[in-house]
């Protein structure tokens, strides 16, 4: 048993509920705060000096100075499992090349789709834990990570693979989410709805098969995959026993409502969702997730944080960090920016990269510093957890525990 503290503050996002707007008079802030964990769990958050006296033979983790403590963050969107570069596509973009331009001229999608496959899985696996890495040190401990840069069965299944030799030699927990249906690819022969039966049919069992992910995504938009096709794809998917994630509303509205018709997780961009499925989106336990990088790499509207909160929706926020829209990867930066333009309390965005995005990957066990919770926190050389946005991601924290024990 082991007991780590004092802290000047511990923020615990404990008692807040899954839906809604948050004050941030709701956060729950312990002064001169200790935790107790005990086989990867804690045990008991609460003053320190009255947990050292209940729990007298525990082994001290003595924490110097002003910190403060709160649940390490979860990034539930990603596609950090590439190969190549597509540093072009951004500056293509900035000189006022269109999307369909820079696909024509050999970028976009594609580009990282042929850079992927030319890597070997172990090529892969290094890329994923630098990246890890990167994660871990703005205090990430749970990191869900896409495929949908093979597209096809051998490709498909190496990243996924590599995912799981990267889980392998890292104590963070990454989600694989098999992004198979992310476009039609251009060797395939065949119309989009048969690529992908394609992929239920070819892709799917195997992952199935081989336990390398249990859940299945798709990018519905103009283009990508079309609403009905899209639909019966989704469905098909959870009849396999798959979790259901959607790439929603990036660049046209509609897809959200299809994410919450076949019960996903969660719907993930929202950049151009409408009012009435903000509500439609909001009534529904699909975790609205606002990738904020994507915007700023294309020079996109932000997702509509406010107004989905507002209305009683879950919201989550996560990097989407990828090679192409949205390279900087950087959660609590984009969190802060977003917080800037949706006004966002502290509290919301908090709750935002902990446990609602916890939830979106079904993972209820972490993102709350409570009894019973997976002991995976962060410690921050501040003495008000107001800063960690304040500084919009310059104030990295000091140190990251991961089942309760100090890897960083």
């Amino acid at each position: 048993m082991n007991l780590t503290g004092p802290f000047t503050q511990i923020v615990t996002l404990n008692n807040l509920p899954l839906k809604g707007k948050l004050q941030d008079e709701s956060l729950e802030i312990i002064s001169n705060g200790g935790i107790i964990t005990e086989n990867e769990i804690i045990q008991k958050v609460g003053d320190f000096d009255s947990l050292k006296q209940q729990f007298p033979d525990s082994e001290i983790d003595f924490i110097k100075g002003e910190q403060i403590a709160i649940p390490a963050f979860v990034d539930a969107h990603t596609h950090i499992c590439f190969g190549g570069n597509r540093s072009n596509d951004f500056a293509m973009r900035n000189a006022g090349k269109t999307y369909l331009e820079i696909a024509e001229s050999g970028g976009g999608i594609w580009s990282s789709v042929k850079h992927t496959r030319a890597s070997s899985e172990e090529e892969l696996v290094e890329g994923i834990l630098k990246r890890v890495n990167q994660l871990i040190k703005q205090g990430i401990t749970t990191i869900e990570i896409k495929s949908g840069y093979g597209l096809n069965v051998e490709e498909e299944l190496k990243m996924l693979r590599a995912i799981k030799k990267a889980q392998a030699k890292t104590k963070v927990t990454l989600v694989p989410t098999c992004l198979s249906a992310h476009l039609k690819p251009k060797d395939f022969e065949g119309t989009s709805e048969e690529y992908l039966n394609y992929i239920l049919d070819e892709i799917l069992s195997k992952v199935k098969e081989e336990n390398l992910a249990n859940r299945v995504d798709i990018f519905i938009e103009k283009s990508a995959f079309q609403p009905e096709e899209s639909k019966m794809f989704l469905e098909k998917a959870k009849e396999l026993g798959f979790q259901i994630t959607v790439h929603a509303d990036q660049f046209t509205a509609g897809s959200s409502r299809i994410a919450v018709e076949v019960g996903a997780k969660s719907a993930d961009h929202l950049e151009a969702t409408i009012d009435k499925d903000i509500e439609f989106l909001a009534n529904s336990n699909t975790v609205a997730i606002a990738l904020p990088g994507a915007s700023l790499g294309l020079g996109e509207p932000f997702s509509p944080a406010r107004k989905i909160l507002d209305k009683g929706g879950i919201l989550a926020i996560a990097t989407d960090w990828n090679p192409g829209s949205a390279p900087m990867g950087n959660l609590v930066t984009q969190a802060s920016i977003l917080a800037t333009y949706q006004k966002l309390t502290t509290a919301e965005v908090l709750s935002a990269i902990t446990f609602r995005a916890a939830f979106a990957l079904d993972l209820e066990d972490r993102g709350i510093l409570a009894e019973g919770k997976k002991a995976d926190f962060i410690t921050y050389n501040t003495d008000n957890f107001q800063n960690i946005l304040y500084h919009q991601g310059s104030l990295l924290p000091n140190q990251v525990y991961i089942n309760g024990e100090k890897i960083l």
